[in-house]
């Protein structure tokens, strides 16, 4: 494996597969947004790509550039209909796909990107008029730990951080939102103060059980000045 990263998003990507009620969490907010023809950028091993084909859009393209993740996905997911997954980065493909979406879809996945205003550029251009951009990364600078040096992220963001990536000429921000408050704690305990080198899978079930429907409900009825991520959705102009 070229990039010792990789073996530890892959650990995340497991260690995450229990938060079934977090991922229902960022569904409520990209929902109203998810449209019929979606490319969903860092794909994993298709576990949000399954809830995307929920909601029964004409396709689901699903681009993974880590090769062992990818050989997940395509296992998991390369006969359903209505998904292609497709091995590689946006760079490599997005000369095939302009203007070929109305949604894309990046989530956990724009911090693990060098180059992010690019990243944004190359998403534009294969969305349509009116389609809509749907971003969920971590937040807070001061909470970079442990687990984001080992999963390769390049950095954590800030409102200020994310929006500045859209040009208000280009985009209309429909929903910029702070994400899981009481996250940040145990985030920063672990990976911060401890400096732990892996995620839990049983820490992250219970706290997929017992938290987030709790925290849903609260942030919902009083969105939160703080929290460990951001949820993004922007519209692109014509």
């Amino acid at each position: 494996m070229s990039d010792p990263s990789e073996a530890y998003f892959a650990q995340d990507l497991e260690a995450m597969d229990q938060a079934e009620n977090y991922f229902d969490w960022i569904f409520e907010g990209f929902g109203p947004y998810i449209g019929k023809d979606i490319l969903e950028v860092g794909a994993g091993t298709g576990n949000l790509s399954k809830r995307l084909l929920k909601f029964k859009p004409d396709r689901v393209v699903g681009v993974e550039p880590s090769s062992n993740v990818y050989q997940i996905l395509e296992k998991r997911l390369g006969a359903e209909p209505g998904f292609t997954p497709v091995r590689g980065c946006l760079s490599d493909h997005h000369a095939k796909w302009q203007r070929a979406f109305d949604t894309v879809m990046y989530v956990n996945v724009m911090e693990h990107v060098e180059k992010d205003r690019e990243e944004v550029e190359l998403a534009s251009s294969c969305l349509r008029a009116g389609g809509h951009l749907l971003i969920f990364v971590p937040a807070q600078p001061w909470l970079y730990g442990s687990a984001d040096e080992l999963f390769g992220h390049y950095r954590r963001y800030t409102k200020e951080s994310l929006s500045a990536l859209l040009p208000a000429a280009d985009w209309e921000v429909v929903d910029l939102r702070y994400f899981d408050v009481l996250g940040m704690l145990p985030w920063w305990v672990s990976f911060v103060l401890l400096r732990s080198k892996k995620m839990s899978p049983g820490g992250v079930k219970l706290y997929d059980r017992y938290a987030v429907p709790v925290m849903r409900r609260v942030e919902n009825a009083l969105p939160p000045a703080v929290g460990k991520n951001l949820l993004l959705v922007a519209r692109r102009k014509g």
